[in-house]
């Protein structure tokens, strides 16, 4: 069985793909006690770290008793291998999925409106008197604005 839930790189999963993905984990590593899981990605190992530390929340929530060791061996592989989850919204995007089986996050189903953004000052880069900030923004995963360079 292959299942792929891709996003493009160096970008994180919208939280519903996180939730699929840890669901579908599950669901297979119960189904039978030699089933295993296989992760594999064509971009940086931070991409894997968000499956594997979502899946690690994920797990603490449904696991049994006997998933205790399996759980400590994949925390072990993860911070060994892949811990450099360096993209700040990686970060940030782990936070939000266990703040979500904690209850104290919340999803918000309806739509978000960007009306401006506000930058407070003007970062000084490298003493060079500034800086001349770009924008990029996303709508499900499409480019809907970019600012001029």
């Amino acid at each position: 069985q292959v299942l792929d839930f891709g996003w493009p790189d160096m970008h994180t999963p919208a939280l519903e793909k996180i939730c699929s993905i840890c669901k579908a984990m599950d669901t297979w590593l119960n189904a039978g006690a030699h089933n295993v899981v296989v992760l594999h990605n064509k971009g940086n190992r931070g991409r894997l770290g968000v499956v594997v530390a979502a899946y690690m929340h994920y797990s603490n929530i449904s696991a049994s008793a006997d998933q205790a060791l399996d759980r400590f061996a994949m925390k072990r592989f993860y911070e060994d291998k892949i811990v450099p989850v360096g993209q700040p919204s990686q970060k940030r995007y782990i936070h939000y999925f266990s703040g979500l089986l904690s209850g104290s996050i919340k999803m918000n189903n309806k739509p978000l409106f960007l009306h401006h953004v506000i930058m407070h000052g003007i970062p000084n880069f490298e003493s060079k008197g500034g800086c001349r900030p770009f924008l990029k923004i996303y709508q499900a995963m499409q480019p809907v604005y970019t600012s001029g360079i």
